[in-house]
């Protein structure tokens, strides 16, 4: 297989495992309306759900670099497919069977992106790499926009469990159809590699020591609490809040996720092109702020459509930027090691999904309003988005 070949092929593969994964990821927020009543659970606490999830999913992208170099980009994405198949299922189960889940997809979760960029930072074309992770991550607010799209239609047929059964189904698929590529795409793997505590924590010290690293990981930890804000807490707020009925509310979600697709290229084009990747991510904080900001002020004032404007928005700034940012950091990682790096960085991203959330939820909980949490998060993407405008180094 050509060079040319074996780039597009990782790329559709990569592309398929984190869209799966996202949609693992975001199906219980959308389906929370009608999860948390057949529970006994009050909807809220789905932010709780999240959290857990990218708990797991931060503490394994920094222990998933020796993985990846021993068994494979692949192998590792074909077994985190199914571990977040199988947390899906255990929501339907019993009531403890909740208490094991998040942490079962987040454990799926977290190794799915640094697999990916060691992956494509092999592969892909030094001319278009930002595009090339961009398209990649338009997997996340894919799969997001297939679990607004698709969930509730399911569940309004047949019930929210057999929704949960239907994500499930399509993570083993997925895996099952990744299988063929490993001849291919695992290929130099360091079998001796032994997991220990000084090898774990190696990359991290790196990314900590190194600024623009540091800068970038610092970026994405207040862009991705954002980001998870936004995608668990819409259809919520629409339908709970506002009195949106759950086929609209999750319409709204589905638009800010096309949204992020169409902002991942674009701005993947335009970092590779014409505007350099800081400045570009600066200016994707300064919009996504404000509209957050938009979103909290939702309202009887409001028409359907001035509210999906402000969704697509959101969507293509507040869900558009990670392409450009994981680019950046696999550009600037030693050779070999982006994998590693990723996932050191990775860990520190996902510690801002795992606490915007649930803080969102708590001064949702301690206000009566979910506008309140929208507010908080547009201000932090508006003030690191302004911050990075700023910075001289």
């Amino acid at each position: 297989m050509n060079a040319a070949a074996n780039a597009l092929t990782a790329l559709l593969v990569t592309l398929a495992i984190q869209a799966f994964t996202s949609l693992a990821a975001t199906a219980t927020a959308v389906l929370a309306p009608e999860m948390g009543p057949a529970l006994g659970l009050s909807p809220k606490l789905i932010g709780i759900f999240v959290g857990v999830i990218y708990l797991g999913a931060m503490l394994t992208s920094l222990a998933s670099g020796g993985f990846i170099e021993r068994y494979g980009p692949i192998r590792v994405s074909q077994v985190c497919a199914v571990l977040c198949a199988c947390g899906l299922v255990l929501t339907t189960g019993p009531f403890w069977a909740l208490l094991i889940a998040p942490a079962l997809i987040g454990i799926g979760y977290g190794p799915i992106t640094p697999a990916s960029s060691q992956l494509l930072a092999r592969t892909a074309s030094p001319r278009t790499m930002a595009l090339t992770f961009s398209i990649k991550q338009t997997g996340v607010p894919l799969g997001a926009a297939l679990a607004g799209a698709l969930l509730p239609l399911i569940t309004a047929a047949y019930g929210w469990r057999a929704a949960i059964w239907a994500v499930a189904g399509s993570g083993v698929l997925t895996a099952l159809l990744a299988q063929p590529t490993r001849a291919t795409l695992d290929v130099g793997l360091v079998r001796e590699h032994r997991v220990s505590l000084e090898r774990l924590f190696a990359p991290l010290k790196l990314v900590v020591r190194n600024p623009k690293l540091l800068e970038l990981t610092t970026t994405g930890f207040v862009y991705a609490a954002t980001q998870a804000c936004l995608l668990s807490f819409l259809v919520i707020y629409l339908n709970q809040e506002l009195d949106r009925t759950l086929v609209n509310a999750g319409l709204a979600l589905t638009i800010a996720t096309v949204g992020g697709v169409v902002g991942r290229i674009s701005w993947g084009m335009v970092a590779d092109r014409w505007i350099a990747p800081r400045r570009m991510l600066g200016l994707i904080g300064v919009v996504a702020g404000a509209c957050a900001l938009a979103t909290s002020s939702f309202g009887p004032t409001w028409s359907i459509l001035a509210e999906s404007l402000v969704c697509a928005l959101f969507g293509v700034t507040a869900i558009g930027w990670n392409g450009v940012q994981l680019a950046e950091v696999a550009r600037h990682s030693p050779r070999g090691k982006a994998g590693a790096i990723t996932g050191a960085s990775g860990f520190i991203t996902f510690a801002g999904v795992v606490i915007g959330p649930p803080v969102f939820a708590l001064l949702a909980t301690l206000t009566g309003s979910y506008a309140t949490g929208f507010g908080a998060m547009g201000l932090a993407s508006l003030a690191c988005g302004a911050w990075l405008l700023r910075r001289k180094v």
